[in-house]
């Protein structure tokens, strides 16, 4: 069956239906990774968002069990240039077609993936629909126009109730703005005791759990929406140990006195270059963000840069020249990409650690 998608620009690309058999708006952006496509489809960071997948074969290890990032993905829909109908992989348990099948998701296969990245590179992210070849082109032109795509997407994908993950370590409060299952994987091999908390928790209730540290998780969407939560990150820096990592980190930042904008293709692949100033070194990294912090907001005697990106020279990570707090741009649990980057986990760890050292 035919299907096509439509961008607010007025290109078409027709193309092979697979997935749910639904129509979709959503805002179209590329992913340059080789692998790791269930983890992105299931990464709550792309709520709302229609992934175009660069690598021209998805698929071709299936599904499996465990390396989904969220119980229900938010995307809108999924774009390649071939989707392998015949996984071969020992964990495999469903092809991509009938998982996107079973959760509503709309595919498009056999477009030029190539063509529609180098559109968006230079063009910047763009709003599209995924839809039937027979529906009107000249309507669905007329909805991309017309939605402004204002909603929250941090309240569709954060935590409704607390919860925990008992562990006898370190307390880590886990503050949930769309928090990826590999962040909770990584406290959780650390042996922390993690409670993750919605999205809009007050200081004080986060203040009543008695942390060792705080964690201020990834999540979708521009942070400027949810700037409220700003107060709570200047309370909350100034008694415990924080780190922030995507969101977490542009709402850090912005709790810091910096601006955020918004970027014109972003960063999704899994061997990003980032240079550690400190050290010199460059580790290659996960990312996943269309916004990022302004180098020139930011106040050098409040916070201190700590990372740099080498493709395009974009801030990836500060820290807090009074607080213990820091945070990376960058997706340090590595779900999916290079790992060079999860000794930020140990490093939250040894901060908590010198914390309680500290007051003893």
């Amino acid at each position: 069956m035919k299907r096509k998608l439509v961008l607010e620009d007025g290109t078409v690309f027709v193309g092979k239906a697979f997935g749910s058999n639904v129509d979709s708006i959503g805002e179209v952006v590329f992913h340059t990774g080789m692998t790791g496509y269930q983890e992105v489809i299931s990464d709550p960071s792309n709520y709302g968002q229609i992934i175009t997948f660069s690598y021209p074969l998805i698929g071709n290890y299936g599904i499996n069990r465990d390396d989904f990032e969220s119980i229900q993905p938010g995307i809108k829909g999924v774009v390649v240039k071939e989707a392998s109908d015949f996984p071969s992989n020992w964990r495999s348990n469903m092809s991509l077609d009938e998982f996107l099948s079973l959760k509503n998701i709309p595919g498009i296969a056999g477009i030029d993936t190539r063509m529609l990245t180098r559109l968006i590179r230079d063009k910047g992210t763009l709003k599209g629909a995924i839809c039937t070849f027979e529906e009107n082109t000249d309507m669905i032109l007329s909805r991309l126009q017309s939605d402004s795509f204002s909603d929250t997407p941090v309240k569709k994908v954060s935590a409704t109730k607390p919860f925990p993950s008992p562990g006898r370590g370190k307390s880590v409060v886990v503050v949930d703005f769309g928090v990826k299952h590999g962040i909770l994987r990584e406290l959780t091999e650390r042996g922390c005791d993690i409670k993750v908390v919605p999205y809009h928790t007050s200081a004080e209730e986060i203040k009543s759990l008695n942390p060792d540290g705080v964690l201020l998780s990834n999540g979708p969407g521009n942070p400027e929406i949810i700037q409220e939560v700003c107060e709570m990150i200047q309370e909350i820096q100034q008694y415990f140990p924080l780190f922030g990592i995507g969101l977490g980190h542009q709402l850090f930042a912005l709790a810091n006195g910096c601006n955020t904008e918004k970027m014109t293709s972003g960063h999704r692949g899994t061997s990003y270059p980032v240079k550690e100033l400190e050290t010199g070194k460059i580790i290659f990294t996960s990312q996943n963000h269309g916004y990022e912090v302004s180098e020139s907001s930011i106040d050098t005697s409040i916070l201190t840069i700590t990372h740099k990106a080498l493709n395009g020279d974009s801030v990836e990570g500060i820290k807090h020249n009074q607080h213990p707090a820091f945070s990376l741009q960058y997706e340090p649990e590595a779900s999916p990409g290079s790992e060079d980057g999860k000794k930020a986990f140990d490093q939250f760890l040894n901060i908590m650690n010198e914390q309680i050292e500290g007051v003893e």
